[in-house]
């Protein structure tokens, strides 16, 4: 099959969309190092005292980091959290609502910058440079640095730690309910096969198995087919290889309408009888905390579309894509109505 030259042109463009993210993680962290300027100049909301569950006082914050941004905000006090990263105020990286993220200060995340807002805590990613490491360690504030969450354990995980730091113990522990929750209410029927699928970014680049992504497509009745074809994150899936051997769900992570989103969109996936396309919210791939139920409800609400329209295999019976490769675990609740927004494409 030959395909158009311009959507091959167009890959290249594509893929330095999709890692976009992930280096948005990197110069967070790298952006210590840059000097002063960028970012909002407004000035913070003042300090709000008040002490922990402990009784200690509860520290002022600054994050610098999309994911931890979005987490902190959930679990601290009116002005504990004197700035975010300018990532969380940008659609493209926020994992948090754009209206929410603009009641803060956003910076771009200087030493400079941090040093004249004087927090008590400054929250990172594990990519922090080691020169920006040791120089907001001689201004004497407390540094953290919080890894990306590979699966739900390693993000309930996350949330309580940055909870506990704030101060406020018990706000994790409502934010872990709302996502066991949404684990229960997202939980296939007990012994559904899991049904092959595959998260395809912008320029073909796919999601690896140890990422929360693909953990949260397993506990909604999903199997991540990169890896058994031997892709890891970020790998580069070619639309020849779709159409070859087609998975059966394509979870489409791009804008339609975007010319380096072309391939995932291609005329050519819509003769793939076997295969359904859905469309997920980038927002939610690679963050935890509040966007994990969102994230749950989205892929739930994709099985249950595929329900709708056609009987699923129970344990035993294979897919249309070849044998069973897992069964769902757990007990499924009542199904909530989908939060996210999920776009299927003619079959």
């Amino acid at each position: 099959m030959i395909l158009s030259s311009a959507l091959t042109t167009s890959v290249g463009r594509g893929r330095r969309k999709a890692r976009r993210f992930l280096v948005v993680l990197a110069l967070a962290g790298s952006a210590a190092l840059a000097g002063c300027g960028g970012g909002d100049t407004t000035e913070a909301a003042p300090a709000v005292p008040g002490h922990g569950e402990s009784g200690a006082e509860r520290p002022t914050i600054v994050s610098l980091n999309p994911c931890t941004d979005a987490i902190l905000a959930e679990v601290t006090d009116p002005g504990q959290l004197l700035a975010i990263s300018s990532y969380s105020q940008d659609p493209e990286s926020s994992s948090m609502p754009i209206a929410r993220a603009r009641r803060y200060r956003a910076i771009s995340g200087t030493v400079e910058e941090v040093a004249t807002i004087h927090p008590r805590v400054v929250v990172a990613s594990a990519f922090l440079d080691p020169a920006s490491e040791a120089a907001f360690r001689r201004l004497g504030y407390r540094l953290v640095k919080m890894p990306i969450a590979s699966d739900l354990g390693a993000a309930r995980e996350q949330v309580r730690t940055l909870a506990r730091l704030a101060g406020h113990a018990a706000l994790g522990e409502r934010l872990v309910a709302r996502i066991d929750a949404a684990v229960r209410r997202d939980a296939p029927p007990p012994g559904s096969v899991l049904l092959p699928a595959i998260v395809w970014e912008s320029g073909g680049l796919v999601a690896g198995d140890q990422t929360l992504i693909v953990d949260m497509m397993k506990h909604t009745g999903f199997t991540n087919i990169a890896g058994a074809r031997g892709l890891s994150q970020a790998d580069y899936l070619p639309l020849e290889h779709v159409l070859a051997d087609p998975p059966r769900v394509v979870f489409a992570v791009g804008d339609p309408l975007a010319e380096e989103d072309r391939m995932l969109h291609h005329p050519a996936l819509s003769a793939l009888t076997s295969t359904r396309r859905f469309l997920l919210s980038r927002s939610i791939l690679w963050c935890g905390g509040a966007t994990i139920p969102r994230a749950l409800d989205e892929l739930a609400a994709a099985r249950r579309a595929l329900a709708e329209t056609e009987t699923l295999p129970a344990h035993g019976a294979g897919t249309a894509t070849g044998p069973a490769t897992g069964t769902a675990t757990g007990t499924a609740s009542a199904p909530a109505k989908a939060t996210g927004r999920i776009v299927s494409a003619r079959p």
